[in-house]
């Protein structure tokens, strides 16, 4: 081969490189969209039909079970199937669950919703698993910066969007009503799923062996620690996010739903837009990242936060402003930590078959997230927010705890 050829191939390999990343980064994008508007579409549009918030919460139980179910599953199925097909599965899913949703009002059983939640479960853990292993195959191992900052582009801009997505939710509700809202992101995402059938890259991620289904589980060390870290750090958000923050806001503190819904999309944004940026914060574009020190350090820092703000909310100090600020500082800090678990888990993930660490770490992160929306419901009405805070405590220590068992990373 000549230099003049090598350079070619090169160039070539690049470009494709760059178009599956743009590929996947625009499919990830709008299905995010539609995920973030849908939630705010049905919490809205049910409780305007006289549902209470019991009821809307068991519309969503569904949507998380199957989450977990999906990560252990769908990492095997990509392996086997490749990538591509299991993020043009989760799209047609989804256009499956909202065309579903667009059944005219008095067909909308509570039976239809959560089986059309479920679908939509199954769906965003299918496309999240494929675009973040996906990412895997793009960039070698060695080069760490680049990984991290890919992956922490992808993470942060779909936080971003799906709190973008929570407004466009409501906005759509307003403007065309719950119907045609469905009906048009469902037309949008088949026109997304047309493209991505056409030039997204064949067979991408597919191991070359067919791997066992037995193979699900790992047996890595390191993928077995990020996956309890990840349950417990998830937990601790979803403890206090899911129903004790909007509650406390709206009945506490007399909040209007708008303004309730807007702070929690101002808040997904903003942790979004810190992820993005969590290479440059923690200075690890640059070189590599010691897994070790860099989870237990920061998570560390977010339990200083969770205390601090637990504390000044259980002794009523200005509850309201201590409220306000200490969640904006505790989503910072905690973007910090997701981007780099979203990173570390990519990095140590197998190179053959990298799906199968990545759906079982993300199938970790699900169940947390199950956990902490089952349990903020029954802290809150056992010891409302304060106690949902402190709860968050305690899973951000046993974080910090299971991060120092971590082994360090040496690409």
């Amino acid at each position: 081969m000549t230099e003049t050829t090598h350079v070619e191939n090169t160039r070539q390999f690049r470009q494709q490189q760059i178009r599956n990343y743009a590929l996947i980064t625009f499919n990830y994008w709008n299905f995010t969209l539609t995920d973030g508007a849908l939630r705010m579409l049905v919490v809205l549009h049910f409780y305007a039909l006289g549902y209470s918030g019991l009821e809307i919460a068991m519309l969503f139980l569904f949507y998380e079970f199957f989450g977990v179910v999906t990560n252990l599953l769908g990492g095997w199925l990509g392996a086997r199937i490749g990538l591509n097909r299991t993020m043009n599965i989760g799209l047609f899913m989804q256009i499956t669950a909202l065309l579903m949703l667009s059944v005219p009002a008095q067909f909308l059983s509570i039976p239809l919703v959560m089986f059309a939640q479920a679908i939509s479960g199954i769906a965003k853990d299918l496309n999240k698993m494929s675009a973040k292993t996906s990412i895997k195959t793009l960039v070698s191992s060695q080069q760490t910066g680049k990984l991290y900052r890919w992956i922490a582009i992808l993470t942060g801009s779909k936080n971003a969007l799906k709190g973008a997505g929570f407004f466009l939710g409501g906005a759509l509700l307003s403007l065309i009503g719950f119907q045609s809202a469905m009906l048009t992101m469902s037309s949008v995402l088949t026109l997304v799923l047309a493209g991505s059938l056409i030039w997204l890259q064949k067979d991408l991620g597919k191991a070359r062996s067919k791997p066992k289904f037995t193979q699900i589980f790992s047996k890595s060390k390191a993928i077995n620690t990020l996956s309890a870290a990840r349950l417990f750090l998830f937990a601790s958000r979803d403890v206090w996010f899911v129903i004790a923050l909007p509650v406390s806001l709206s009945a506490v503190f007399g909040w209007s739903h708008v303004e309730t819904g807007s702070f929690m999309a101002i808040w997904v944004i903003g942790y979004g837009l810190v992820q993005g940026i969590a290479p440059k914060i923690t200075g690890a574009e640059s070189q590599p990242v010691q897994s070790r020190t860099a989870l237990a350090l920061w998570s560390a820092t977010l339990l200083l936060v969770s205390v601090l703000l637990a504390l000044a909310i259980t002794c009523r100090w200005y509850p309201q402003l201590s409220l306000i600020i200490g969640l904006l500082i505790f989503g910072g800090v905690f973007a910090i930590n997701s981007s780099l678990h979203s990173y570390l888990i990519v990095s140590f993930a197998r190179e053959e078959g990298a799906s199968m660490d990545v759906g079982f770490y993300y199938m970790a992160n699900a169940m947390g997230r199950l956990t902490g929306t089952v349990l903020s419901g029954l802290a809150f009405q056992w010891g409302g927010l304060a106690a949902c805070l402190w709860i968050s405590s305690l899973f951000i220590m046993l974080t910090a705890i299971i991060s120092l068992t971590m082994p360090d990373h040496h690409p």
